[in-house]
């Protein structure tokens, strides 16, 4: 139950998840896991199945973007509080980038099918990570054009 209490209290203060009520925490966090990766290793990689959304607690991460002619593109990078995984775990396609961390890195773990449940039975929760998730994805596709040209 502690850790349960502690993950919630993590996630309000993550921007995607900030406007949710302290119950809708609670029942996000009760679906999540914890998971440590060490320097170099693969959060995500481009191109897989999106299984998990991942909300950095320590470490820092990159996010890059294989184009079709193999150069590596950095998108981002972020660190303790932000999340990566977000569009796969929503839409259910494949990973559009990899997660590399760049140091070690701990993440509480939030399984699609659970997340995907949990916003079934409380649609307001879709609805308040909505706008975020269209911010970020917004970001994301202004950086990839500025790189394009």
């Amino acid at each position: 139950m502690e850790m349960e209490t502690e993950i919630a209290d993590f996630l309000g203060k993550v921007t995607l998840f900030a406007n949710l009520n302290e119950r809708n925490l609670k029942r996000l966090s009760r679906a999540c896991t914890v998971r440590s990766f060490d320097t170099g290793d693969f959060v995500v990689r481009q191109g897989d199945e999106g299984i998990g959304l991942f909300v950095i607690t320590s470490g820092k991460v990159k996010v890059q973007k294989t184009t079709d002619d193999g150069r590596e593109i950095e998108i981002a990078t972020h660190g303790s509080g932000e999340f990566v995984g977000e569009f796969s775990v929503l839409d259910g396609a494949k990973r559009t980038a990899s997660v590399v961390t760049l140091e070690p890195t701990e993440c509480i773990v939030l399984a699609s099918w659970d997340f995907n449940a949990v916003m079934k039975a409380h649609p307001e929760i879709a609805l308040e990570i909505l706008p975020v998730v269209v911010k970020r994805f917004r970001e994301t596709n202004e950086k990839l054009l500025a790189v394009s040209e």
